[in-house]
């Protein structure tokens, strides 16, 4: 995967400047080749790294002289061999071998409906010289980014927030309804917004169109359908369904690259598992596990169970210990790699893994999406036995209330953003169930701005290309078919662990639900808290005058005592979030 950049002039034409500045941005998402290439209005860069026909010929910005076509792209399309073929029998022919001409011969052969033919990850845009229009797409679960901004002068879009406001052009005002959703979503605003005003994400399953009349066309080309019609309810017919889709997606993930591809083997069922499907037909399959420092009250690593599987299959394992001293010293620079405030504390742990395992491999498999495409966070059980109301699911998921929001931000908030979302977003899914409603909620729209969006950006600080097997759009949309009760059951997951029953240890299986052990951003003690209280106390905090300070007060003098519905830290999220401000727009 790479990374795209670009400017649409509606009055003057390109100049080379900013598009070098856009590019530099995006540098380290593809490391192996940059390019740009400007035609009067337009501007396009790409920086590459290379997977899949290693050769220059598939170097972009990639052209179609015959189409007067011209297109960035940023992914992965797994199918691109049949695409292919069924093109060659419609008398297209190939310059390449990758699958970025497949893309671009896809469109001029079927328009936008190509998007419905592609199974992958992907951002793209597509300059039209005889319309004299872009066209931008993103994938069905958004796991490739694509910001743009617009104003009456130009469109501009990239792989990165960052990319776009390098020209320090753009109005850098925060939106307070995006803010409400980011510190009680878990720093999810949810696409087209973002914690700007002035600057957008093309929400996953879209595409944009934007002309010389400075018309914006945006719509939706696919959507997840969880309506509670002819569920199955037959456990054994679920397993095998979603068994026999899981290996493909696995299969298909592994197959699409001319470069070794490995796996992040976090000792959870997830990562386990992708494993144990993998390696029957990749007898060579690298493996990579992190550990931290343990901490008084939880340990920092998951060695015990990467390490059964990593023995169980004989894979290629290499795992890495890291001293806390490190982390703290790796913490700016891994913000500035995120493209919008995460306060995940794994977002770290993959920073700092990513940079190891790139020295090794370009491509990993990584086990996002499978929490929520089969329901395996501990809140779903409790939002399943309760009533069935959208407050219900807010009670057991949410960060903040209002009303707390009011109390720790200075913003007068004109509404519960939050609450009204999450309502208008239940009542468009319409599911009998609650809990059926959730899932979708979580897959489509939050998944995307906190485990998806978080892999991506700190893989990609290291040109490391991240797949997830489980955000197989084949795979997701059998699992909405099936009856929430049988993905509950087991404390949920229950179709994945029935699959695994055969094939990984009882201890994988059984085990609680973990999630990447960071315990020193977890308990924030010693010189993480003088390292939190210095942010917090900083005249940069002060003058921006977005958080009360009672309310920060409050937190630092009993800094692990405050904890969200799902056990975040609030202090942590607080700094986190500043600090993201102070790294990359102060």
């Amino acid at each position: 995967m790479c990374g795209i950049v670009g400017e649409y002039f509606f009055n003057n034409k390109c100049g080379d400047h900013n598009i070098e500045l856009m590019l530099n941005k995006i540098k380290s998402r593809g490391p192996d080749y940059s390019g740009f290439k400007i035609k009067d209005h337009i501007c396009l860069g790409h920086s590459r790294l290379s997977i899949i026909d290693l050769s220059s010929a598939s170097n972009q910005p990639f052209e179609d002289k015959e189409a007067d076509l011209s297109m960035v792209y940023n992914g992965c399309i797994y199918n691109y061999v049949d695409l292919r073929n069924k093109l060659i029998k419609k008398n297209h022919s190939f310059k390449t071998s990758g699958d970025t001409e497949v893309v671009l011969k896809s469109y001029i052969e079927w328009g936008k409906e190509c998007l419905n033919m592609f199974e992958g990850d992907f951002s793209l845009a597509i300059w039209d010289i005889k319309k004299r229009s872009l066209f931008l797409a993103r994938d069905r679960f958004g796991v490739k980014p694509l910001y743009f901004s617009y104003s009456k002068k130009f469109f501009r879009f990239g792989s990165t927030l960052q990319s776009i406001i390098v020209n320090k052009d753009i109005d850098m005002k925060l939106d307070p309804k995006s803010l409400h959703m980011h510190f009680s979503l878990h720093a999810v605003v949810p696409a087209p917004n973002t914690i700007f005003e002035n600057i957008k994400k093309v929400p996953p399953g879209h595409y944009l169109i934007i002309n010389e009349e400075k018309k914006v066309i945006l719509e939706k080309y696919w959507e997840l359908d969880s309506k509670d019609n002819n569920l199955i309810e037959d456990e054994n017919e679920a397993i095998s369904l979603i068994r026999d889709l899981l290996s493909k997606s696995v299969e298909k993930r592994l197959s699409a690259s001319d470069i070794d591809v490995g796996v992040l083997l976090s000792g959870g069922l997830d990562s386990s598992l992708i494993v144990a499907l993998a390696k029957d037909k990749f007898p060579k399959l690298k493996t990579f596990s992190i550990g931290f420092e343990d901490d008084k009250e939880e340990k920092g690593s998951e060695f015990f169970y990467s390490d059964q599987v990593a023995k169980k299959f004989n894979t290629n394992h290499q795992k890495y210990i890291i001293d806390n001293a490190v982390v703290l010293s790796k913490l700016p620079d891994a913000f500035k790699s995120m493209s919008e405030p995460m306060v995940a504390q794994d977002a770290v742990a993959f920073y700092m893994l990513s940079e190891l395992v790139s020295k090794d491999v370009k491509v990993i498999l990584s086990g996002q999406g499978a929490d929520e495409g089969f329901a395996g966070y501990f809140w779903y059980k409790k939002i399943a036995l309760e009533e069935n109301n959208y407050n219900n699911f807010l009670k057991h998921y949410v960060d903040r209330s209002d009303a707390e929001l009011k109390e720790f931000l200075k913003i007068k908030f004109k509404n519960d953003y939050t609450s009204r979302l999450v309502q208008d977003k239940l009542n468009l899914i319409n599911s009998k169930t609650l809990i059926g409603n959730v899932l979708n909620l979580d897959i489509t729209t939050l998944v995307v701005d906190d485990p998806v969006k978080r892999v991506d950006n700190m893989t990609m600080a290291w040109g490391l290309e991240a797949r997830v097997p489980f955000l197989d759009h084949d795979l997701i949309e059998a699992s909405a078919k099936i009856d929430p009760r049988l993905h509950l059951k087991r404390n949920g997951k229950n179709i994945l662990k029935a699959i695994s029953d055969n094939l990984l240890p009882r201890d994988i299986i059984s085990r609680k639900k973990g999630y990447f052990p960071m315990p020193a951003l977890k308990y924030i003690r010693g010189e993480y808290y003088d390292f939190v209280c210095d942010i917090l106390n900083s005249r940069k905090c002060n003058n921006r005058n977005l958080y009360n300070r009672k309310y920060i007060e409050k937190l630092l003098k009993m800094p692990n005592n405050y904890k969200t519905a799902i056990d975040g830290n609030k202090l942590w999220h607080a700094a986190a979030t500043e600090l993201w401000f102070q790294e990359n727009l102060d």
